[in-house]
């Protein structure tokens, strides 16, 4: 069964499910894919290492609020801020975090990626901020990947002329909140693991920059903790 056929499917029920819970799904919002669980059990795995009693955690480009809702349900006294851009994922997040009684943990803002935490007093105080962000290259849009956008939005997916213009800009401005010893996580498209990489590796304000991978061995998650 294709990807194409998934999402239709998943917006007729207007249903999904996304690290065992089930999420709500509208036109307008991208429905949660399989692989961005790694990110979602990644983030979880390494709060719970981490045993902070209240962790506060930043969901950006949050979509359907997926990981913000997965997050919130697996980590007791977490607090989630969750921030997209586009009206329909700010709405389709809120209906969500209502549906799983998270109206009190989680709360979703709207905003082009930090513009949504401006004034809120937050920097520096961010213990994880993860991402997943649209990661498609506009050629491939209109070449290979152009069934995408057959039904979800293209913000979803369109990320600039190599793919990464969201990574970039949010690696940039990440380290204005993240606290010292803070971590960022990206997913990240197949293939762009060592870009990103890279890109984290060279910015001064992080260290330990490593990469997740999947079972099959693609490297899909990449993690740096914010220096002190």
């Amino acid at each position: 069964m294709s990807e194409t056929t998934n999402v239709a499917e998943a917006y007729e029920r207007g249903r999904t499910l996304f690290m065992g819970i089930e999420l709500l799904v509208t036109p307008g919002a991208l429905v949660p894919r399989r692989e961005t669980e790694l990110l979602g059990r990644t983030a979880v795995e390494t709060l719970r290492r981490m045993s902070l009693p209240a962790p506060r955690i930043v969901d950006m480009c949050c979509g359907a609020g997926n990981l913000a809702c997965a997050i919130s349900l697996e980590i007791p006294g977490a607090r989630v801020l969750a921030s997209d851009v586009t009206d329909g994922c700010v709405e389709l997040a809120r209906r969500n975090a209502a549906y799983h009684g998270l109206d009190s943990c989680v709360a979703v803002l709207q905003g082009d990626l930090f513009d949504a935490l401006s004034g809120l007093q937050l920097e520096r105080t961010i213990d994880m901020i993860v991402c997943n962000p649209p990661y498609i290259s506009d050629s491939r849009l209109r070449g290979d990947r152009a069934s995408l956008l057959i039904d979800e939005p293209r913000e979803a997916f369109a990320a600039g002329p190599y793919g990464l213009s969201i990574h970039m800009r949010v690696a940039k401005d990440a380290p204005r909140y993240l606290r010292p010893g803070g971590l960022l996580l990206f997913e990240v498209g197949l293939g762009q693991e060592r870009q990103v990489a890279i890109l984290l590796e060279r910015n001064a304000a992080y260290e330990n920059v490593q990469v997740v991978t999947d079972e099959s061995g693609a490297g899909r998650v990449v993690v740096a903790y914010a220096k002190g």
